[in-house]
């Protein structure tokens, strides 16, 4: 059962993680930013949710889409910033970008751009998991577009037989760039899949991030235990587009965006800790703003940070 402190704190960590959004987006439209943004706002719940629900040593795996896992995970602050700006003090010294990191001292065994590969990532964590008897639970982070790679059958297939310690966290936000998932999927849940590998499936309120930590803290103590896989299909919305220059309508309309943004995750925990009498509404105000000071002294120092050498050492990355 979560009290109050630990409620307070998920919503702390998921207005963090909208305000980091949200600053990424302006260094974007600022052109002040290597490469492009994939927005995680509205889909805060699934990250925070999950990742307060796991032990400070299980592994994540995260993709495109990943800032907010990261965020949620316990990653510092300054170093992901800097990353995403391509400064030499990111977290692969400014050389990999928003998709290409890791570090594993707070269990982040790294992002990817390549669609469905954090499955596989997180079923080999799992498999060392299970080899070294170490009790660690590996998460593989992944939108629905990428539940349709052949990689990710032959990885839960194997994580099945092998009964691994993984959980399978499926972020289904309804489109995969701009393929609506009844376009691309013959079944109404992805989480029907599961029986085919042998493990449990569930469908899982993605926009209530106390029932995404019940769920996930769930399926943890389950793969912990030796119960092996669980996948959990997340339902959610992301509110931009799939990317910074994509407006987001079109092949969606902007009333259906208008209709989830009525769901807000952020919102929803907010309303119900007040109506509880568990939050004041100027303790929020407060809260609100100083994680959005927060942020601003993060941007403002990375991106006063240098850029990388021309000269890349290689060792230097590998080390950390």
């Amino acid at each position: 059962m979560l009290d109050r402190a630990q409620r307070i704190e998920m919503l702390r960590t998921m207005i963090r993680v909208r305000a980091f959004e949200e600053k990424l987006e302006q260094f974007y439209q600022r052109k002040a930013m290597f490469g492009s943004t994939h927005s995680y706002r509205g889909q805060e719940a699934v990250a925070v949710g999950a990742c307060s629900a796991l032990d400070s040593g299980d592994l994540i795996a995260s993709y495109h889409r990943g800032t907010g896992h990261l965020v949620a995970k316990g990653a510092d602050l300054y170093r992901l910033m800097c990353e995403c700006l391509g400064r030499q003090d990111g977290y692969s010294m400014g050389r990999g970008g928003k998709m290409h990191m890791g570090d594993m001292s707070f269990g982040f065994l790294g992002n990817t751009g390549t669609v469905g590969a954090t499955v596989p990532f997180a079923t080999g964590a799992a498999l060392a998991s299970k080899l070294k008897g170490s009790k660690q639970v590996a998460v593989s982070f992944m939108g629905e577009g990428g539940m349709n790679q052949g990689v990710v059958h032959e990885a839960m297939n194997f994580a099945g037989l092998w009964r691994l310690p993984v959980i399978y966290l499926c972020e289904n936000n309804r489109y995969a760039m701009t393929v609506s998932l009844e376009k691309s999927v013959a079944i109404k849940h992805l989480a029907e899949r599961a029986k085919a590998y042998g493990f449990e499936g569930k469908v899982v309120d993605g926009n209530n991030v106390e029932v995404v930590y019940r769920e996930t803290l769930e399926a943890a103590e389950k793969a912990r235990g030796g119960g092996g896989p669980t996948l959990l299909e997340c339902l959610t919305y992301r509110w931009d587009g799939h990317f910074g220059g994509d407006p987001g309508v079109g092949y969606r309309s902007r009333e259906e965006i208008e209709e989830w943004k009525k769901r807000c995750p952020i919102s929803r925990l907010t309303e119900k800790l007040v109506g509880e009498g568990n939050l004041g509404r100027e303790e929020l105000e407060r809260m609100t703003r100083e994680v959005y000071a927060e942020i601003d002294e993060v941007a403002k120092k990375a991106e006063a940070a240098p850029l990388p050498s021309k000269h890349c050492d290689l060792g230097s990355i590998f080390a950390q």
